[in-house]
């Protein structure tokens, strides 16, 4: 065998693995939206729960961040907030499971896409975008109405005779006639005038505006805490109290870049790792979550952080 065969032969079994291997990877990878994206009026259905309580949201329309298209049918896991606990609750009351996003915000976390709920509405069915026409469709569509102007064009002639029409008329007869005012007493503004007939120890009670539409969070700024990981592998930040008599808390992270970047900096550290966060703090449950916006790593010089 000649030296040249064996160099293709070794070149063969060396490229053809790796070419190959980079078109597997090409087509695992997925389109995602990019982190914090915000959606606004996008329908879709509530899907859920499946065994680990984790509820979806079926997209019915393609969802476009300028960057990448989410396919309509695509399904994104909702994360836990006090939007997801309402919206669950008010599909226990509707035959439909089909909502409206209002500034709903996605994140990105491993190669996955979440939806943190903000505003919601339910709908009856959730609307699907129209099929796009064609040229041709279009042109056949717009062909009676541009028919329809030429003939209008070829009637407006400049000696026509101008038609007043019908309703203009009515209103010059109506405001000729004369109405009748009816004359009645001027009543005392001192006197105070009660209806009997209803008790006076009624009150009229107002209808109770849709709280459920709505999600009640607050914004979490400037706390210093430590980042710890739980027995399960979960990690929560722990408000570090520096010295003071706070009430505990325990936040747990919801997935984002943010906590990304996070665990990489706590990855490095071999003890608790103090942070000064800021984000939006949510209730699911009971439990308190935090999405996280900005982890800034503090240091210790001897008894506080600073």
């Amino acid at each position: 065998m000649s030296k040249i065969s064996v160099f293709l032969i070794l070149f063969f079994i060396s490229v053809v693995p790796a070419a190959s291997g980079f078109d597997a990877e090409i087509i695992r990878k997925t389109p995602l939206l990019r982190d914090g994206f915000v959606m606004n009026r996008v329908d879709g259905n509530l899907i859920g729960p499946d065994g680990n309580d984790v509820w979806f949201f079926e997209l019915a329309s393609d969802v476009n961040d300028y960057r990448t298209v989410i396919k309509a049918g695509t399904r994104l896991e909702l994360l836990p907030s006090s939007a997801l606990e309402k919206m669950t609750a008010d599909k226990k009351m509707r035959t439909t499971a089909a909502y409206r996003l209002w500034n709903s915000r996605v994140t990105k976390y491993k190669g996955r896409n979440f939806i943190f709920p903000g505003f919601f509405m339910p709908l009856s069915k959730a609307e699907k975008p129209e099929p796009e026409l064609s040229k041709e469709s279009q042109l056949k569509q717009q062909e009676p109405a541009r028919i329809q102007s030429l003939q209008e064009r070829a009637l407006d002639e400049p000696n026509d005779i101008l038609a007043m029409p019908q309703e203009i008329i009515e209103k010059l007869r109506a405001g000729r006639e004369r109405t009748v005012i009816s004359k009645k007493p001027i009543a005392d503004s001192n006197e105070i005038s009660v209806d009997e007939s209803q008790p006076a120890t009624e009150i009229e009670k107002l209808p109770d505006d849709q709280s459920y539409t709505r999600s009640f969070d607050s914004i979490y700024v400037d706390r210093t805490a430590f980042l710890v990981e739980q027995d399960d592998g979960r990690l929560i930040f722990m408000p570090d109290a520096l010295g003071r008599n706070v009430q505990k808390l325990s936040l747990h992270l919801l997935p984002c870049t943010a906590m990304e970047l996070t665990e990489l900096k706590k990855a490095t550290e071999p003890e608790k790792v103090r942070f000064k966060i800021a984000g939006i703090m949510t209730k699911y449950k009971g439990d308190n979550y935090l999405l996280l916006e900005k982890a800034t790593r503090t240091y210790s010089h001897g008894n506080f952080g600073r």
